[in-house]
């Protein structure tokens, strides 16, 4: 258990956890009346806050010196992939709690295939641009799809606008489900770059 405790800390995993706690009070307090509450609602709110989730938990995917971390003698490629899985699961709790205690935003299909999509796009961003970058892939895919106009409804426009699709879109769930394996799998075989 010990262990656990020194890789938590290591990896600022209380800091992460703050954040996403002040970012869900945060949202619950702001956004109480605000969305409509419909079962198929789809509220840009719970995007951004995936995306915010997945930001403060991806701060951690990598150490405090890098080096020490390719040369410890434990098997990082399964404490990597549990690392992705769980900032995706906390970040898609998070939306979930704030949704059951507030206003729902969108359906649970959509944060369950948002939030591994997101991750997954943290975890190849961790890979390519490092550990303390690895925000920059979800962020930036998330204001291309919020903020650039909506594509035509081709399987193109689904592919690239995967977050802001209902439940049910093959091409979004597998759009996000590639960025799940990709990103995950190359982040837990080579970890995050030097």
């Amino acid at each position: 258990m010990r262990w656990l405790m020194l890789y938590a800390r290591s990896r600022q995993v209380p800091v992460s956890a703050a954040a996403v706690i002040l970012l869900a009070s945060a949202v619950w307090a702001f956004a109480r009346g605000g969305a409509t509450g419909a079962p198929d609602a789809m509220d840009p709110t719970a995007f951004f806050v995936l995306a915010a989730g997945v930001a403060a938990g991806s701060v951690g995917f990598g150490g405090q010196d890098p080096a020490l971390d390719r040369t410890a003698a434990i098997r990082w490629a399964p404490r990597r992939a549990a690392h992705a899985v769980l900032v995706g699961a906390v970040a898609g709790a998070t939306l979930l709690a704030v949704q059951a205690v507030g206003p729902r935003f969108v359906p649970t299909e959509v944060v369950v295939r948002d939030s591994a999509g997101l991750v997954g796009l943290a975890a190849l961003g961790a890979v390519l641009c490092g550990a303390h970058l690895a925000w920059t892939l979800p962020t930036a895919w998330l204001a291309f799809a919020v903020l650039v106009p909506p594509l035509p409804p081709s399987t193109v426009g689904k592919v690239v606008g995967w977050m802001t699709y209902p439940p049910g879109t093959a091409a979004s769930t597998w759009t996000a489900a590639a960025l799940l394996v990709i990103g995950g799998t190359l982040y837990a075989v080579s970890g995050p770059r030097r």
